[in-house]
């Protein structure tokens, strides 16, 4: 089982409070289709919230590359489906990247919410996507 795997396992066991780590913080499942496969995958992220919206982070871990999530979400045609805690909604997302009028703001939003992003940052030149979900009711 990959460590994702077991985040997800965990998340639906505990009605989406893995604790741990993640202790105090909101995970989300976010669901996306392969651009070229169309597979579905399902992702453990940290989100964070900004009003009723979630802002979720591609750092990879400060990885030189975009997590694939980004460019699905970016494709994605229409919601995509994200489970918190034992819900799972329907959302709409827009990516952001630097240089983005919104991204400066969503990406100090996230950054305050998860710490360990300052040492992500010491491993990549890279500015991490960010990206918006706002749930339907």
């Amino acid at each position: 089982m990959g460590f994702n795997d077991a985040i997800i396992e965990k998340f639906h066991a505990r009605g989406g409070d893995v604790g741990e780590y993640w202790e105090g913080k909101t995970l989300v499942l976010l669901h996306t289709h392969g651009r070229k496969s169309g597979k579905e995958f399902v992702n453990p992220l940290v989100a964070a919230p900004d009003g009723d919206a979630r802002v979720v982070c591609g750092t990879a871990g400060g990885a030189p590359d975009d997590p694939q999530w980004v460019a699905n979400l970016a494709a994605a045609d229409g919601p995509v489906t994200v489970e918190i805690g034992t819900e799972t909604k329907q959302a709409d997302a827009t990516v952001y990247r630097a240089g983005d009028p919104e991204w400066e703001r969503l990406y100090t939003i996230w950054r305050d919410y998860w710490p360990a992003t300052a040492d992500y940052e010491t491993k990549t030149d890279r500015k991490f996507p960010v990206a918006r979900l706002v749930f339907h009711s």
